[in-house]
């Protein structure tokens, strides 16, 4: 094999496995084409966090935040471009019904941690099963943020998301619990040191487009392993 047409085949290879060229050993493209570098994917990852946690500064625009980053590191891990403008008009788009659902969700996380504490304290009648369900209700809360945030977009809105969140975890229950160890990953790092929060609130953006779309054993077919194709 010549010089030349040895640059030419590690180059074809090289679009190959970024999905910019084409397939040439008849095989799948790449599941995430952007991702070719994991170095690059972790400056994204913590770029993601810095902007969600500096968008979600006022604690009720967390679900904005968190929905507008997600759309962001999917464009990216999609090599289809990832602009920081794009990520600014989600967050906007997004405020509209999302501080809503923060807000509601700040209210009732107040008082399942309420609850907890005074079940704690021996304050009230029956305190272990009071703590259990104020810490079940605090998982299913953040499950919810966390779907949501995956399912939103400016053309569905924040009802839509909600709504279409119980048909998802039903589908996909393993992935639920998959989405819960996230979340309980970045209350622990946070609560170790506090400034790791930037970086796990990037590690949960990245978790929410990647668990859908895992290679998932299929009981029909040929048996293979496929993804569900990722949510735009």
């Amino acid at each position: 094999m010549s010089r030349a047409s040895g640059r030419t085949e590690r180059a074809a290879r090289r679009a190959e496995r970024s999905g910019s060229g084409p397939v040439r050993s008849g095989g799948a493209p790449a599941r995430f084409p952007g991702a070719t570098s994991a170095f690059s994917l972790l400056g994204e990852v913590l770029l993601v966090g810095v902007l969600v946690t500096l968008a979600s500064i006022p604690i009720v625009t967390l679900p904005a935040a968190l929905a507008a980053g997600v759309r962001h590191l999917r464009r990216y891990l999609l090599a289809e471009g990832s602009r920081l403008g794009e990520f600014w008009a989600d967050l906007r788009a997004g405020l509209l019904g999302g501080i809503g659902v923060g807000a509601a969700s700040v209210v009732v996380a107040l008082v399942l941690l309420l609850d907890i504490d005074l079940a704690t304290s021996g304050a009230l009648p029956g305190g272990p099963i009071v703590a259990a369900v104020g810490w079940l209700g605090l998982a299913a809360i953040a499950l919810v943020l966390l779907t949501a945030a995956g399912l939103w977009r400016p053309q569905l809105g924040w009802l839509g998301a909600l709504r279409a969140v119980p048909r998802a975890v039903a589908a996909d229950p393993v992935g639920a619990a998959y989405l819960l160890a996230a979340a309980g990953f970045a209350v622990v790092v946070t609560w170790q040191l506090f400034p790791l929060l930037v970086a796990a609130l990037g590690c949960v953006a990245l978790a929410i487009v990647a668990v859908p779309n895992r290679p998932r054993r299929h009981r029909h077919g040929l048996g293979t392993d496929r993804a569900e194709p990722p949510r735009t």
